[in-house]
């Protein structure tokens, strides 16, 4: 059973779209440095060395990983394989005001497939959470000026970033249903690198295939090197963990009303790193999406 939303619970739940706002910034930043699916994979595969000495003991026969490796395929393709990858490729083909855009909508997500597939109840508190948080972001996305929302176009990238979306909300509703023996779920760093195994598995996967089909290259250096510590380190394993251990305490669709703080975090970081001054409707945006936690919270 979901426990209410606790102050520690919402820490771990904002901490999650901080990272992926760094993460978007930083995805749009080194599109000429390295191709995206060949991204996702660097990113894992480095921070797959460094949980391996946390949790060597997962990979090991008798473990209790083995008997559940399908559930762990699953997530690993979900989490690891494909939602970054996608959000990279879509970074590519599409503006960041639009990839937000479409992963605004991950509430509705989280409530149709709970609904649809977990038997999850839809309560009027969390649709109009959903309604306030949907308000909050196009607050953002208009930037003070709502006839911008009529200007914006969607193109094929943002297609990715719907499937992307979708994956993420399914993932989030596998974590909370608990089939992972006891161990591997009391560690978290057992529990993500079991994920990771089978995850780069299908990112190598799919990076094979940018190679074989694209003319794909890297530009290494200091640029690239900062850039993959960044990506592995804090969306990565910081977000990973907070945002399991927020969707276990508070459940998937709680939770997914915190993935809207991202484009708010994403204007504090163009701020603080950019120079681009805060304005009132960022104020305005951050009090909205708030009120659409806690009402979506609400028992």
């Amino acid at each position: 059973m979901n426990l209410p939303l606790t102050p520690s619970t919402a820490l771990l739940l904002a901490l999650a779209p901080l990272m992926w706002a760094g993460n978007a910034v930083v995805g749009r930043v080194v599109t000429e440095l390295v191709p995206p699916l060949t991204l996702n994979f660097l990113r894992w595969l480095l921070a797959f060395a460094l949980l391996l000495p946390l949790a060597t003991w997962v990979l090991r026969p008798g473990s209790g990983l083995w008997p559940h490796w399908r559930r762990f395929a699953l997530l690993g393709l979900l989490g690891v394989g494909l939602y970054n990858a996608l959000q990279y490729l879509a970074l590519h083909t599409s503006t960041p005001l639009n990839v937000t855009l479409v992963a605004s909508s991950m509430p509705l997500w989280m409530m149709a497939l709970g609904r649809l597939f977990f038997g999850a109840r839809i309560t009027r508190p969390q649709l109009l959470g959903a309604l306030l948080s949907m308000i909050g972001v196009a607050v953002v996305l208009a930037r003070g000026d709502w006839a911008q929302l009529a200007r914006l176009k969607l193109v094929p990238g943002d297609l990715y970033m719907v499937a992307a979306t979708i994956g993420w909300a399914w993932y989030s509703w596998l974590l909370s249903r608990h089939a992972e023996p006891t161990p591997i779920r009391a560690d978290w760093a057992a529990f993500l690198l079991a994920q990771i195994v089978f995850g780069l598995g299908w990112s190598g996967l799919l990076a094979a295939g940018e190679w074989t089909l694209t003319d794909a290259r890297i530009v290494w250096g200091g640029p690239l090197a900062a850039a993959l510590l960044f990506v592995a380190l804090g969306p990565a394993l910081l977000a990973y963990r907070c945002w399991g251990l927020g969707v276990q305490r508070a459940g998937p669709t709680v939770a997914g009303f915190f993935g809207n703080l991202t484009p708010v975090f994403a204007a504090l970081l163009s701020a603080l790193f950019l120079g681009e001054t805060p304005r009132p409707y960022h104020a305005a945006a951050f009090a909205l999406i708030v009120a659409g936690i806690l009402a979506s919270s609400r028992r």
